[in-house]
């Protein structure tokens, strides 16, 4: 019994395990995050974003990036994926 378990219940287990790392990996993009908060800035620098549209965005982009770093910090303890 365990050793049909082996054979056929864990590498499905695995492959759910690494698309669903590939999935928060894509959804959760941190780099894409933090270049989005380099241009509001950037656009803001220029004037052709206002302080509280700059500061409503700014708030906005940190909140996801608090939420891709728990994405990837949860992630991290179940699997690690190597880029």
């Amino acid at each position: 019994m365990f050793l049909l378990d082996d054979l056929f219940i864990r590498p499905f287990t695995s492959i759910l395990t690494v698309i669903q790392a590939m999935a928060v990996e894509e959804l959760y993009d941190r780099d894409e995050i933090k270049n989005d908060m380099k241009e509001n800035r950037l656009l803001f620098e220029l004037g052709e974003r206002s302080r509280a549209e700059y500061e409503r965005r700014s708030e906005e982009l940190q909140t996801q990036l608090d939420v891709a770093n728990q994405a990837h910090e949860t992630l991290s303890t179940k699997i690690q994926v190597k880029q």
